[in-house]
């Protein structure tokens, strides 16, 4: 059998592809909250709630109206981001011109109801969720056996993330939201309906976490407390690329995911803490991040 460092490369190969599902989810969880506070300025805490939402929204369309994945992937996004465009009107709107940490605290306590409010309700024992048939089943490579549905889940990730990043860096759409955030005023002066852009920015961005919710639904038991577990790691991962740095929470959601899992295999006692090791050192050496910009 063929070792790397004394590891079957099966091993490896299996433990490279966990990394990498981590990774897509990071990448997509850590690219809305890019957004959010690149654009809006705000400290969205209620990431990680608003992924548990799009997870359960997913649950909750499958067993109580019969519809299945494909259409929760469109559905579930739609209607967290609708939940995050109401809270950002009646709440956050309020918070843009003041220091990060109101809107820290405010969208920590959110998240703290919404997790109690769904750990009331459905316990957290964790409630399954199959995945759909056209994805299930494997393939079996040279080195390693690959579920389709994982596959699947990394390609999703790639296209979204990607797709997220031209639209924002490359496309008027994107240069109107980066103008509104430098000068609102300016841009409104153009016609441009800014407090409107704000909130489906926003929106947007809650709506990418409960895609991400989707997607992590069939891999992860659905539960109230799966935000929570994750959300720590993303903000890590945000903080590693760049606050605010879209192509930054992309890049570095991938390469830590597929680092966190290389340590599981290499030196597993550290792989719970070897993001957080490396934040401090980026920290340390670049305090604006890889990808950040220093003001």
């Amino acid at each position: 059998m063929t070792t790397i460092f004394g590891v079957p490369l099966q091993a490896l190969f299996g433990q490279l592809l966990l990394g990498l599902i981590n990774g897509s989810f990071y990448a997509i969880l850590s690219l809305g909250l890019a957004i959010i506070f690149g654009l809006l300025n705000i400290i969205n805490f209620t990431h990680g709630a608003q992924y548990m939402m799009g997870a359960f929204v997913a649950w909750m369309l499958l067993n109580y109206a019969g519809i299945g994945y494909w259409w929760a992937l469109l559905l579930a996004p739609l209607a967290v981001g609708l939940f995050g465009v109401i809270l950002e009107r009646l709440l956050i709107a309020r918070l843009y011109k003041l220091d990060h940490l109101y809107g820290l605290l405010l969208t920590f306590g959110l998240a703290l109801i919404i997790q109690g409010l769904f750990r009331n309700q459905y316990g957290v024992s964790g409630l399954p969720y199959a995945i759909p048939a056209e994805l299930s089943g494997g393939q079996r490579l040279p080195f390693m056996f690959l579920p389709n549905y994982r596959g699947w889940v990394v390609v999703a990730s790639l296209v979204v993330c990607l797709a997220t990043w031209l639209v924002i860096e490359k496309t008027k759409l994107g240069a109107y939201l980066r103008a509104a955030t430098e000068n609102p005023t300016l841009v409104q002066a153009f016609g441009v309906n800014v407090p409107l852009l704000l909130t489906l920015t926003y929106g947007f961005g809650v709506a990418l976490a409960a895609f991400a919710g989707v997607l992590a639904a069939p891999v992860y038991s659905v539960n109230p407390n799966m935000g929570a577990d994750i959300i720590i790691v993303v903000f890590a991962v945000v903080v590693i690329g760049g606050m605010g740095s879209i192509l930054g929470s992309i890049v570095t959601g991938f390469t830590l995911g597929l680092v966190e899992g290389l340590t599981k295999v290499f030196y597993p006692e550290a792989s719970s803490t070897v993001i957080f090791v490396i934040m401090v050192l980026v920290l340390l050496v670049k305090p604006a991040g890889l990808f950040g910009r220093t003001a």
